[in-house]
């Protein structure tokens, strides 16, 4: 198998949130994201890093009001198994665990020595466990 003639890129990835305009407001005013589109009346909020200006996009897809079954199904199972929905990278940890907890960000595993390097897992407050990961 070789390399693709035309290869693709991760563009957009979507996060199941209960409230997309209280997800926005979490993930723009404590997380740090930036606004890409925001239409808290069409349920539509994406946002981006503001390290990488042109890098993934997060998609923070309502599953209220009535939203899709089987997504909150999905969505309640995994947070009910403590499994994070997506993984984010900090290049200071305690740094940035540090300045989460100031802004009330609630963690389910402060940051541990792992084989790749730290990893902590906090609540996005939207029904989500979140991985923050510094590799070695």
């Amino acid at each position: 198998m070789g390399q693709n003639k035309h290869p693709m890129k991760i563009a957009m990835v979507s996060v199941f949130v209960e409230d997309p305009v209280k997800a926005f407001k979490y993930y723009t005013e404590v997380l740090g994201f930036e606004e890409v589109m925001y239409s808290p009346e069409n349920y539509i909020a994406i946002v981006k890093s503001p390290l990488d200006s042109n890098g993934v996009t997060l998609l923070l897809e309502p599953t209220e009001p009535g939203g899709i079954e089987i997504a909150k199904e999905y969505k309640q199972k995994l947070y009910a198994l403590g499994i994070p929905v997506i993984s984010f990278s900090s290049n200071n940890i305690q740094e940035t665990v540090y300045e989460l907890k100031e802004k009330g960000v609630i963690f389910k595993k402060d940051p541990v020595k792992t084989d790749y390097g730290y990893e902590a897992i906090f609540d996005d407050a939207n029904g989500n466990y979140i991985q923050l990961f510094q590799l070695n």
